[in-house]
């Protein structure tokens, strides 16, 4: 999905926007906003052993729902996944420099903001955003390879039973 550099380069450039579109989303299909955090953390006790509901709309909420909201919901869940790409990445890189261009640029700085503060220049910082960029198409490419090599072995198995 996000293989080349310019889609990468188009999600860190609306994470800013997709963050509050996904606030806004969630408030208009569930009433709340879901905390980040809540997206997919694990319980233990008694809170894991009760049963309860699913964040997510059910089968028969789906089917009531209008075209409008599937397409709201089809668009929260992309937007979440993007994010949740770019954060994951929060903090991964070799030096520090790098870690804070890459917060700033998600906070929506400008080249010139982010040079002045770090006391370099503007291309040094343009420099660091193609590595940036560099790495996470390779690290997503390298995901995506090892899943597909993933799925091969598990084809293997099925075909070998």
């Amino acid at each position: 999905m996000f293989k080349n550099r310019t889609s990468i380069a188009s999600i860190i450039t609306d994470y800013q926007m997709m963050k509050t579109e996904i606030e806004r989303l969630e408030r208009i299909l569930y009433g709340y906003k879901i905390p980040m955090d809540n997206w997919g953390v694990a319980q233990y006790g008694l809170d894991a052993a009760m049963p309860k509901g699913s964040s997510g709309k059910s089968e028969a909420e789906l089917k009531k729902m209008d075209i409008r909201e599937r397409k709201q919901l089809e668009r929260l869940t992309y937007m979440r996944y993007c994010v949740s790409i770019l954060e994951n990445f929060t903090n991964s890189f070799s030096d520090l420099r790098t870690n804070i261009i890459y917060d700033h640029i998600l906070d929506g700085w400008t080249y010139r903001q982010i040079a002045s503060e770090l006391g370099v220049g503007v291309t040094y910082v343009k420099e660091r955003k193609h590595q940036i960029i560099e790495i996470i198409v390779s690290a997503r490419n390298a995901q995506n390879a090892q899943n597909a090599q993933g799925d091969q072995y598990l084809l293997k198995e099925k075909s070998a039973v």
